[in-house]
């Protein structure tokens, strides 16, 4: 039986909460120090199967700006985000661009949209 403490420090709210996780054979068994239940679903799932939100900006042609402010309308796998990189280097689009148009449907498999966060007009 492999047991492991991880330390974190909860961004679910502003209180930052210090947080430990203990595992038994990859599974959580404990968490300590978070002060509501929000912190200890933080730290459960940061432990087995992290996930963030990835923003980024992508290449435009015809806009009054050359890039555009880019971000996942929710988290997706931590292990993917290099993938999905990937395809939001390969993205180029064109101007007009309107604030939440979504640009990739389902990013790397995720079930997850990419989508625009600023709106760019044609130059």
């Amino acid at each position: 039986m492999a047991r492991e403490v991880k330390e974190y420090t909860c961004i679910v709210c502003p209180m930052g909460c210090p947080l430990k996780a203990e595992l038994e054979d990859g599974k959580v068994v404990r968490v300590t120090g978070n002060s509501c239940p929000r912190g200890e679903k933080y730290a459960v799932t940061e432990s087995t199967a992290p996930r963030r939100v990835l923003t980024s900006t992508v290449r435009v042609t015809g806009g009054h700006l050359p890039l555009c402010p880019v971000r996942t309308k929710g988290d997706i796998p931590k292990e993917k985000l290099f993938d999905a990189m990937k395809a939001v280097n390969a993205l180029r689009i064109e101007a007009p661009v309107s604030i939440g148009k979504v640009l990739i449907e389902n990013i790397c498999g995720t079930g997850v949209p990419l989508v625009a966060t600023r709106d760019i007009h044609k130059a």
